[in-house]
This record gives C-alpha cells, structure tokens and sequence, in this order.
C-alpha cells in the first residue's frame, strides 16, 4: 500500500504512483533491506573517476557514467553512510539512467572513494557545504543541462536539508530521498533495539576501520581508542562525529543535522519514498503532510524495508521497484 501526501504548488505533473507489492517471499523488513546487497546480481560500471580539489586542501572524488554531451541531464547521486559508487543502490540506479542516455555522477563525500581524505574531518548527515560546492561546479560546466539529485539514506537527509537552506533560487529540477533519516537522534535509538543491531554493528565496523586507518590525523583531536570500543551510533557520534565536526555532542549534532525541521521551506519539487517498516528507524520519525514544504510529494509504503523495495513472483526472478519509481519521476520533470 502506498500513502500519499502532496502539497505541491508546481501544477499537473505526469508522475504516476506505481504501487509497490513486496514479494510473498520477501516481506520481512530485515529481508528487504538485505535481499538486494547479498542476493542481486548486476555489473559494476566503468566509471570516469573525476577528483575535486577543496579550498581546504581536501579533496572529493566524482565518478561519471553515461554520455557527456553537454546538454545531457545530470543526474547527480548522493550514497548512505558508509557507501560508495559501488553500493548496490548507486551501480543499479546509474546503469538504469545510463541505459536511458542519462547521465549520472556519484558524488564521494570526504574519504568514501577508497581514498582517505586528507584532514581529520570527513563527512556527517548534515554536512552541506561540499554538496553546495559539487552542485554550483556542475551548474557551471554544463549550464544548458537539466540537473537532478537523488539522495539515499544519510545521501537523502544532506540533500533535504541543503534544499531547505537554500530559499528560492535552487539550480535543481526535481529531487528524490529515499529511505530519509529525518530524526537522527530517534534513528540512532532505533539501532539499538532488536535485529536493528545488526545494521549498528555492521556499519559502526566499517567507520571503526576507517578511524583506524586516520589515527594519525584523529589523535590530536579524540580518544582514539575510546572512540574504537564503542558499541552504539549515539557514543561513536558523541566521542567522534562530534568534536571532530564542530559540534557540542551527540544531541547537538542531531538536533542541528536532521533534515525534518528543514523540510518546511522546501520549494523544489521532491519526491520522497518512504517504507514504514524500514528497520533503521521508527514509524514515528516520518513526518506528516503539514511538515513538508509546497514542492513535496511522500509516498510511504507499509513494507520495503531500508532502501529495498523488492517485488517479483520469485527468488530468482526479483523485481526492484524503487529504480523504476525513481526513473518515472524524473521523466516527468524532463524538459
């Protein structure tokens, strides 16, 4: 079942809500989110790696995929915590696009390219400034394009909350969020109950490594190896996301980084693509109608779990409706 809240001021669109039906086989929430990271099979794209210079003296990293003819739409992805041009989610969206002569660019954020960044800061859900410096860089290389943005889990809240800063004049056709974590705070609190442990652990092992391999640059700055024996997203953010970032703890990152209180001020046109049962949050934390800005559509969905969304009559012959939802949309907002 899908739920449908809309307020938009941008007139008739052709966007068609599909209904998402998730597999007999594959209802479990759990199911959902992992069916498409360990059972799909799709190719890995030949990217044209692209690398950014920062005034900092850090760097990020763009891959590209698709024609590159001037006029061609971008459309520009952004990944979950943690991910890279290589999730799952990213490969399967930007072979889509490409098959359509679409092209996509998957932005890096600071360090998640294969690369470590050069400074011990590197990337938080509320950090904008870098999206802002790849979307106005795009903006200027290919001015006669159409320039969109998808954003996925953490990718989604960035770009939510960099659409709410931005006021009137955004140099973006339409986006997409999926699987939005709009309440950090009450996501973190999430993670610590039940099976949703295993998505804490599983991704508080890859940001440990990755603080293993930046020691030499973290030091200065935090209990190293404090911050390593932690066991939940709230002590990891509060002994590192935090200091290293700028902020007072972990509720002062939360609170200043959560796209939700954002959403009111959003003109863009949006679409947002939401399952209830998502395992990385609660129910609770999706925002209702009178939250969001006049240029957002939410379809929320009973089942699709974190960022799946699997139909199909079986197994061996899986359906990933969100691809599909997320072309439709953009080809209704194509000039």
């Amino acid at each position: 079942m899908i739920r449908l809240h809309q307020r938009s001021a941008f007139g008739t669109s052709t966007y068609t809500t599909l209904p998402f039906q998730p597999a007999w086989w594959c209802r479990s929430p759990h199911l959902q989110t992992l069916w498409p990271i360990y059972s799909r099979l799709q190719p890995r794209p030949f990217y044209r790696r692209e690398r950014l210079e920062l005034e900092d003296g850090d760097f990020l990293d763009l891959d590209w995929l698709g024609p590159n003819h001037p006029e061609t739409p971008v459309i520009l992805v952004l990944h979950g915590l943690e991910g890279s041009s290589q999730s799952h989610y990213v490969r399967a969206l930007a072979l889509s696009l490409a098959s359509r002569n679409l092209r996509t660019c998957a932005m890096h954020f600071r360090g998640c390219s294969g690369e470590i960044n050069r400074l011990p800061r590197s990337y938080h859900a509320g950090e904008t400034r870098d999206l802002d410096f790849v979307i106005n860089r795009i903006r200027e290389r290919f001015p006669s394009a159409p320039l969109f943005a998808v954003g996925y889990s953490l990718g989604a809240n960035m770009l939510l909350k960099w659409l709410g800063e931005q006021g009137e004049v955004i140099p973006l056709s339409a986006a997409i969020g999926v699987s939005v974590p709009f309440d950090l705070g009450s996501c973190a609190a999430r993670l610590e109950v039940g099976l949703s442990r295993i998505y804490q652990y599983r991704l508080l092992r890859s940001m440990k490594s990755t603080v293993r391999r930046k020691a030499y640059l973290l030091h200065k700055q935090i209990d190293v190896a404090r911050l390593l024996k932690t066991r939940t997203f709230r002590t990891f953010d509060n002994l590192g996301t935090a200091p290293i970032h700028g902020f007072q703890d972990a509720d002062d990152y939360y609170s200043k980084a959560s796209c939700r209180p954002f959403l009111g001020a959003i003109n863009t046109p949006v679409l947002i693509v939401q399952a209830i049962d998502d395992p990385l949050m609660w129910p609770a934390s999706i925002p209702s109608g009178k939250e969001l800005g006049p240029g957002i559509v939410m379809e929320t969905s009973t089942h699709g779990g974190h960022v799946g969304f699997v139909g199909g009559p079986f197994p061996g012959m899986s359906r990933y409706w969100l691809e599909q939802n997320i072309i439709n949309y953009l080809d209704s907002k194509m000039p």
